[in-house]
C-alpha cells in the first residue's frame, strides 16, 4: 500500500447531506442502480473468468452502448480478453492402478504439485528401495520426531526426500502417513517451486491399508502422472470516445472481485458465501460508467477518452498489466483510477487521492477547495490497484480511494453500506479535473518513491487492516482478521502499532518492510498504543 501524506482541504460541513441538484440525482440514481446490479448474488462474487464476471462485463457493455461509447477491446469488441495463469492442475490423463484396482485420484491419491511427470509400470515391494522402481516412504517418523519444532516444513522435507531418492534411482516416491499427526499435504496448485524429474504422490490411509498393506510382497503397478498448467480467461471492457484528438486521457476501475473467495484472497473465516463486492469494487466500476456518460454528453473534445473497466486486478494486476503491455501508449496523456470509492465516511469526510506527484502539474490541476472533502494526498504512483500498471509505464496517474473497512474483502460488503451521495460529490470533484486539463498540454511525467512491496504476499501477516487515513507515528489497526495472530494475542482495532521485535517503523509501508524480516515460526514481541497506554504483546509468526 502506501504513505498518505495529508493536506487538510477546506472544509464547510455536512455538504453531501444537502439536497442533492436534478443533475446529481441523475448521477446518484445511475451509481445506485449500476451498484447494486454488480452487486446482485446472481453475479456470485464476479470472480475472474466466471460467469459472474461475463454476466458483470455484459451489463457493463449495455451501459457503454447506451451511452454511445466506441468498442475499442479486441477486434469491433468491447472486451478485451486475458489469460490468468491459476498453477498447476492434476490432468484428466492422471492414473494409479495396484493390482489391477483403479484408484480414485483425491479420494485414493494425489500427486504433489512439485512433482514430476512420467509414466511407468513396475513389480515394486514396498520394503526395498531398488533403482529404477518406485520407492516407498512412511513420514510417521520425520512427523513425530518434528511435532515439537515450529519451524519443521513437511512439504521440504517430500521435496529434499523426493530430489534425493531420483537422485539414487528411484523412478517414482510414492508417500503414506501411518502416524496419527495430520501432515496436511494436499495438491497446492498455486505452489511454485522447481519439479522434481520423478513422480512424487502420496496415498491416503484408507488406500493405504486396502491396496498396499502387504509391505513385503510385489505388487502389480501401474502409473501416469500428468500435470500441467492451469489457465482461465478474463475480460477488460473498454469503451472509447474519439475527438480526433493528438491525447487520450484513460478513466479506469477493476470490476472484479472474489467470487465465493476462492482463490485464498477473503478474509471471511465463515461459512463459504458470495462476495458481493460492492465497494470492492462495484462503486468503482459506478463511478466509470457515470463519467463516460458525463463527458459523452459534454463539450470536452480536445483529448481523445478511454473508460476501461479491468478484470483481473484482485488476483494481481492481470487485466491492467495485459492491457499496458498490449497496447500503443504513447499518446496517453494521463490515467485515473477509481478503487473502492463508495464508503465516504460521513464523520470523517476523507477522501484519499494518491499519484499526486506522478506529474508537477497536478498540483495546479486538482481542486484545491472542496467543501465535501478532506482530501490526503499521497505522492506514490505505486499502490496496490490498477494504476500501478500505469505509472509503470511512465504515465501520470491519479487513484481515488475512500479507504478501507471491516467488510473489506468479505461477503458483508454490501450495496447497504454504500454513501452514495457522497460517491456523487467523487464523480463531479473527478469531473472538474477532466475539465481542467481539457485544454492543458499533455501532462508530464516524473517518478516518484518506490515503497518496497516485494511480492503482494508476504511469509508472515500480523492479521490486521492497516488504516490508510491515519497520519500518526506508526500504523492504526482499522480492523482485526479474525482467528490471525493480533486477535489471539489480544490486539484491538484502533491500536497503533509502532514495533515489531527491535524494528520500529512510523508508517504502513516500513511496516511491511518490517514484515518481511520475519518467517514462520519466529517468536518476537509487538509494541502497541492504545489510548495513553503503551503494550507489549508476545507473538509467534
Amino acid at each position: 500500500m502506501k504513505k498518505f501524506i495529508t493536506i487538510l482541504l477546506f472544509f464547510y460541513g455536512p455538504a453531501i447531506g444537502q439536497k442533492l441538484k436534478k443533475a446529481d440525482m441523475a448521477i446518484l440514481a445511475g451509481l445506485r442502480t449500476h451498484v447494486t446490479t454488480l452487486s446482485n448474488d446472481k453475479l456470485e462474487g464476479r470472480r475472474t473468468g466466471s460467469l459472474g464476471e461475463k454476466m458483470a462485463s455484459g451489463y457493463i457493455i449495455e451501459q457503454y452502448n447506451a451511452i454511445g461509447l466506441l468498442p475499442k477491446g479486441d477486434p469491433k469488441s468491447y472486451i478485451q480478453q486475458f489469460e490468468v495463469q491459476e498453477g498447476r492442475q492434476i490432468n484428466p490423463a492422471t492414473y494409479l492402478i495396484v493390482n489391477g484396482n483403479d484408484l480414485s485420484i483425491e479420494k485414493d491419491f494425489f500427486p504433489l504439485a512439485f512433482s514430476g511427470n512420467g509414466s511407468l509400470e513396475a513389480a515394486p515391494v514396498i520394503a526395498l528401495q531398488e533403482k529404477g522402481m518406485p520407492w516407498f516412504w512412511d513420514i510417521r517418523d520425520v512427523l513425530e520426531k518434528n511435532k515439537a519444532n515450529p519451524h519443521f516444513d513437511v512439504t521440504e522435507e517430500v521435496k529434499m526426500k523426493g530430489a534425493d531418492a531420483a537422485k539414487k534411482g528411484a523412478s517414482a516416491l510414492i508417500i503414506f502417513n501411518t502416524s496419527s499427526i495430520d501432515d496436511e499435504l494436499k495438491f497446492e496448485g498455486r505452489q511454485k517451486s522447481e519439479t522434481i524429474n520423478i513422480p512424487v504422490l502420496y496415498i491416503s490411509k484408507p488406500a493405504k491399508e486396502k491396496f498396499f498393506h502387504d509391505e513385503s510382497s510385489a505388487m502389480d503397478m501401474k502409473l501416469k502422472v500428468d500435470i500441467g498448467e492451469k489457465r482461465r480467461t478474463g475480460g477488460n471492457v473498454i469503451g472509447y470516445i474519439d475527438n480526433g484528438a493528438a491525447t487520450t486521457i484513460i478513466v479506469g476501475a477493476h470490476y472484479d472481485h472474489l467470487g465465493y473467495g476462492e482463490d485464498h484472497n477473503s478474509l471471511w473465516t465463515g461459512s463459504r458465501s458470495v462476495h458481493n463486492g460492492a465497494d470492492d469494487n462495484a462503486s468503482g466500476t459506478a463511478a466509470v460508467i457515470e463519467l463516460a456518460r458525463l463527458v459523452k454528453n459534454s463539450k470536452l473534445n480536445h483529448h481523445n477518452y478511454l473508460f476501461i473497466c479491468f478484470s483481473g486486478e484482485e488476483l494481481g494486476l492481470y487485466g491492467s498489466k495485459y492491457f499496458t503491455e498490449h497496447a500503443d501508449l504513447g499518446n496517453v496523456d494521463y490515467m485515473i483510477n477509481l478503487d473502492m470509492v463508495g464508503r465516504l465516511n460521513d464523520s470523517t469526510h476523507s477522501l484519499i487521492i494518491g499519484g499526486y506527484g506522478t506529474s508537477p502539474s497536478w498540483s495546479s490541476i486538482l481542486p484545491v477547495k472542496d467543501k465535501n472533502f478532506i482530501i490526503k494526498f499521497d505522492s506514490s504512483g505505486v499502490g496496490p490497484s490498477d494504476h500501478t500498471s500505469f505509472y509503470r509505464k511512465n504515465i501520470p496517474v491519479l487513484f481515488f480511494f475512500t479507504g478501507t473497512h471491516s467488510d473489506y474483502h468479505k461477503p458483508t460488503d454490501d450495496v447497504d453500506k454504500i454513501n452514495f451521495p457522497g460517491e456523487v460529490q467523487i464523480v463531479k470533484y473527478i469531473y472538474k479535473i477532466l475539465e481542467t486539463t481539457d485544454k492543458e498540454q499533455k501532462l508530464a511525467f516524473l517518478k516518484t518513491r518506490e515503497p518496497q512491496m516485494g511480492q503482494s504476499r508476504f511469509t508472515v501477516s500480523l492479521g490486521i487492516m492497516p488504516d490508510y487515513t491515519f497520519n500518526g507515528a506508526g500504523v492504526r489497526a482499522d480492523g482485526i482478521v479474525d482467528g490471525k495472530i493480533a486477535q489471539k494475542a489480544g490486539i484491538h482495532a484502533g491500536d497503533i502499532i509502532v514495533q515489531l521485535g527491535d524494528y520500529k517503523f512510523s508508517d504502513v509501508m516500513s511496516y511491511m518492510g518490517v514484515l518481511n524480516k520475519f518467517k514462520r515460526g519466529d517468536a518476537t514481541r509487538v509494541k502497541v498504543i492504545r489510548g495513553k497506554e503503551e503494550l507489549t504483546f508476545d507473538i509467534v509468526f
